[in-house]
């Protein structure tokens, strides 16, 4: 027995006649997640053509351009057509400590990858933490090293 969903009827109709008027790039839904010293961006693409795929970095911000063109057929009569066409955006202010210059893109089954490497300036690193005789026993040896005499005080 079919039921009536009243919200599936409004949600089907606001899709077809609302957003079949969207003239503005539509957002591609991503994933972003850190893995060791570098952060990778997923972002679903299907049926998009790879040479319409267009990733730039202007500064801080990482701008994603697509394009999907689905056939045209004047001969055709849809009983449905779900599938949009037309352009895809998505931009994301990169924070500070990002390796801008070796950002790398692969575009696979309907899926880009973005790699964001993390800056060596911005990798965690140790510190090494000096006492006082370190530092004296440094400039012993320094002065020891330097040609200067140094005697030993012997019983």
């Amino acid at each position: 027995m079919a039921t009536y969903d009243p919200l599936r009827d409004l949600e089907r109709f606001a899709t077809t006649f609302l957003d079949a008027g969207r003239r503005g790039p539509r957002q591609m839904p991503m994933d972003l997640y850190r893995t060791g010293d570098h952060y990778v961006l997923t972002a679903d693409l299907p049926g998009i053509d790879p040479g319409s795929v267009d990733v730039d970095v202007d500064g801080q911000l990482l701008t994603i351009r697509a394009e999907r063109t689905l056939p045209t057929d004047d001969q055709a009569q849809w009983i449905t057509r779900e599938r949009t066409g037309g352009s895809f955006l998505r931009q994301l202010s990169l924070g500070q400590g990002l390796d801008t210059e070796r950002i790398s893109a692969s575009y696979s089954n309907g899926v880009l990858s973005v790699t964001i490497p993390v800056s060596e300036k911005a990798k965690p690193r140790r510190i090494e933490v000096r006492t006082e005789d370190a530092a004296q026993q440094i400039d012993a040896t320094q002065q020891a090293g330097s040609g200067q005499q140094v005697e030993s005080a012997s019983a």
